[in-house]
């Protein structure tokens, strides 16, 4: 195996694990400082910086705490060069249901999430 996808599998194992424990310190090593987070889902643009999203993240109780099964799935990772790459992968946080698309950057030797772009749908209600 070309060994950017396992660098890329575990920048994005990095990613779910923040994600899954509101850990924004592992958050802040996986995203590059300037990255963006965008979404239009509702209707409107939302687009963070990391000086907004990571304390949002602080403060939500994690998904872990709450008892939720992990549902992490890399989709694909595709490469454009020897340090650009996009991961498409799953997660879920309560009940919205991600497909994130996730750049990356390659700077000094690690692979960085430059930009975070998705769309959330909200889980159906279960009788």
């Amino acid at each position: 195996m070309d060994p950017r996808f396992e660098e890329m599998i575990q920048a994005v194992g990095r990613y779910f694990a923040g994600l899954r424990h509101s850990d924004t310190v592992a958050l802040a090593e996986v995203f590059h400082p300037q990255a963006i987070y965008a979404c239009v889902s509702e209707g409107t643009l939302t687009r963070l910086s990391m000086e907004d999203y990571l304390p949002m993240v602080a403060v939500r109780p994690s998904p872990a705490s709450r008892g939720e099964p992990p549902m992490d799935e890399i989709v694909s990772i595709e490469f454009a060069g020897p340090v650009t790459a996009r991961a498409t992968v799953k997660c879920a946080i309560g009940a919205k249901r991600f497909t994130d698309f996730l750049t990356f950057v390659k700077l000094d030797g690690r692979w960085r999430i430059i930009a975070k772009v998705f769309h959330f749908d909200l889980a159906e209600a279960t009788a």
